[in-house]
């Protein structure tokens, strides 16, 4: 009987054990704009990087794992090979941070082809902002939307919400959040996709204006700014192409219609020669008959 106990209590440390590793009590959040330089930490780094090795995990394909560093040395055959690099202290540093980048990178090491201590998991998130217009079709008097997106892998933005208790939140170029009660503004949020929208229609004095989506807890941000077109730059543009498709359609008829000017001056010049040799026929005979 104390055998089957002692047996049972071993399962259960198991068990709670390999919970343990997959709840992710112990993984590393990064957050960061896009755009920018980001720094993710190898917290099981041994005294040199040789050991190192960096893979990448993207939960929303479900791929398979990239590995992007392999015991100290870069992999050429990765999409994002130029934008990354290994620090000194074996952190792996990624330029230019996209919002495809967002997944879970593990920081392994290995020694004599055997792995060395637990893996090191940082997730890392991106917060991204997009307009529902094009820079041309931002004026006074037109309604635009603004969408600021936190894109995640392998975690969901409600178990973000609860663990690091973040918000998303947009605030004006002079620091004070906007508030849904607002009538200018139409505020949204989906906890599904981790968005949060801004819509409102564009002033005069909005030009150059600032909105900035902030994600609460931690330090990131990222601002739009509305910039209306010059009406003199948007004239000059479309004045230059009208010129420039008159300039195409000419060199277009000069091409389509220089082999038959060729054509007929052949045909011209084959006609004069003709007549010069008759002519000359004639003249000739009448020498003759003279």
């Amino acid at each position: 009987m104390a055998d089957k106990c002692h047996l049972c209590l071993l399962g259960l440390i198991i068990l709670s054990s390999l919970l343990a590793g997959t709840s992710g009590a112990d993984d590393a959040h990064v957050f960061i704009s896009s755009g920018e330089n980001v720094r993710l930490p190898c917290n099981n780094a041994l005294p040199d990087c040789k050991s190192t090795t960096w893979i990448y995990h993207n939960g929303y394909n479900h791929s398979a794992a990239a590995e992007l560093i392999n015991l100290g040395i870069k992999t050429k055959d990765t999409e994002s090979h130029e934008r990354l690099s290994l620090g000194s202290d074996c952190s792996l540093n990624i330029k230019n941070v996209t919002k495809e980048d967002p997944g879970s990178y593990t920081c392994r090491q290995y020694v004599n082809d055997k792995q060395q201590g637990t893996d090191a998991r940082v997730f890392l998130h991106v917060l991204h902002v997009s307009s529902s217009s094009s820079q041309t079709e931002i004026s006074a008097g037109r309604s635009v939307t603004l969408s600021c997106q936190l894109y995640s892998s392998g975690v969901s933005c409600d178990d973000l919400i609860r663990s690091e208790r973040i918000q998303l939140f947009w605030v004006n170029q002079a620091g004070v959040t906007l508030k849904i009660s607002d009538s200018r503004y139409q505020i949204l949020f989906s906890s599904r996709h981790c968005i949060s929208t801004l819509s409102t229609t564009l002033l005069n004095e909005d030009h150059n204006r600032e909105w900035r989506c902030e994600v609460t807890q931690v330090k990131t941000s990222v601002t739009y700014t509305v910039r209306y077109s010059d009406p003199a730059e948007t004239e000059v543009r479309s004045t230059a192409g009208l010129l420039f498709r008159v300039i195409v359609i000419i060199v277009e008829f000069a091409v389509f219609a220089a082999p038959t000017v060729i054509l007929l001056q052949i045909i011209c010049a084959r006609r004069a020669g003709r007549k010069n040799s008759q002519h000359s026929e004639e003249i000739v005979m009448n020498k003759i008959l003279e």
